[in-house]
């Protein structure tokens, strides 16, 4: 505190000093037995007077209002505890900076800073309401379809979860609802679309996105799966392909027929990679360039031109009635044998066609018997 200068005031412990044309009031009182000197403000800056200054002194010499030296620390203290605030917004910093090369990384930063951050993105997981997330669903339903909000509402479950697990954070206190979403959707081609499409895949110049695509076909493969695949994970020798970190999450093993093997034995090397950008790079997505070949080929608008030949590789072993559903699961490297049972009614048509064989078979020896022994009592 200035020594020099002081001017006293009527008010016991105010006095001021002058600074230009400026009054500046100090106080000084006795709190939990130390004396403490302060500041109480600027006359024109803070319109303060010596009343003024003697009622702050008051104030602050029984407890009633902190001292400055107690409110620098106290707001010191909220602006760590603000910085230190693991929001969803830092959640998901950390959550993707863990996961750089996780499947659908890129799709959930676009539904994080679309959907999620715009609206609890400064918010801690444990200071989330139900309600917040209801109104984030209804308004989400109103545009987006049920498969996308399920996906947007998953992801908020997810970086709750990841900021328990690690310690980070408390979690939300509530269940959310989920949509329901009808996931049953198979795709497959007639044999006028296969023979298009096959036509239009030996006929494009795209080596890449054409090879892709017979893959898909010929193996049942992820579109992720294929964008990571090496060279290394293809056992020519005993003819397997080691599929790594799976949808299902560990890695697994796939026979290598003789299509996919010709299909990669004719495909250029040119990075650890099989599948590559120009810049020898793994692909991250080839939408455009396998959709070329589709609407060449003239496929449904709707057919989607490498998940959609995922289906199509299940639809035509299922409905073939020479793959048990077991088998099935294993080749699409399903988690649960519950995504598989779509393509059980494809296997129950064929059952169905095969009883019905039977009885015709059956039906048709007993009328030959029944003609038999009619013409045998007519002799």
């Amino acid at each position: 505190m200035p020594k020099q200068g002081r001017i006293k005031t009527k008010y016991p412990g105010v006095y001021y000093i002058v600074k230009g044309k400026e009054k500046i009031f100090y106080i000084y009182y006795r709190s939990n037995g130390r004396q403490i000197e302060e500041k109480a403000g600027r006359q024109y800056a803070a319109d303060m007077s010596p009343a003024k200054a003697a009622g702050i002194r008051a104030d602050r010499s029984k407890g009633k209002e902190p001292s400055n030296k107690t409110r620098r620390e106290q707001i010191k203290a909220a602006k760590e505890a603000e910085a230190g605030k693991i929001t969803f917004a830092r959640l998901w910093d950390e959550y993707e900076a863990q996961r750089p090369d996780s499947r659908g990384r890129r799709n959930d930063k676009g539904l994080f800073q679309k959907h999620i951050e715009p609206k609890i993105g400064e918010k801690q997981p444990h200071e989330i309401r139900k309600l917040e997330i209801d109104r984030i669903r209804i308004n989400l339903t109103k545009t987006l379809k049920p498969q996308t909000v399920k996906h947007v509402l998953e992801l908020i479950k997810r970086l709750g979860n990841f900021g328990v697990k690690r310690n980070l954070c408390l979690g939300l206190d509530f269940q959310i609802d989920m949509p329901k979403v009808d996931n049953q959707k198979t795709e497959d081609l007639t044999a006028e679309q296969l023979k298009n499409l096959l036509t239009a895949i030996d006929n494009s110049t795209d080596i890449e996105a054409a090879n892709i695509m017979r893959l898909a076909l010929y193996t049942g493969m992820r579109r992720g799966e294929m964008f990571k695949l090496k060279w290394n994970d293809i056992d020519f020798q005993r003819g397997f392909i080691t599929i790594r970190n799976p949808k299902g999450g560990v890695s697994q093993k796939i026979p290598l027929n003789e299509q996919a093997r010709q299909i990669l034995e004719r495909h250029p090397r040119q990075s650890e990679n099989i599948f590559v950008r120009k810049d020898g790079k793994p692909f991250t997505d080839i939408q455009k360039r396998v959709n070329r070949i589709k609407e060449v080929a003239k496929l449904p608008a709707d057919f989607r031109a490498l998940h959609g030949l995922r289906h199509t590789y299940a639809s035509m072993l299922a409905s073939s009635g020479k793959v048990d559903l077991y088998t099935l699961q294993k080749l699409l490297t399903h988690k649960s044998p519950v995504m598989t049972q779509r393509y059980s009614h494809l296997r129950d048509e064929t059952l169905k066609n095969a009883s019905t064989l039977a009885g015709q078979i059956i039906d048709a020896a007993t009328n030959k018997n029944v003609i038999e022994i009619y013409k045998e009592e007519k002799a």
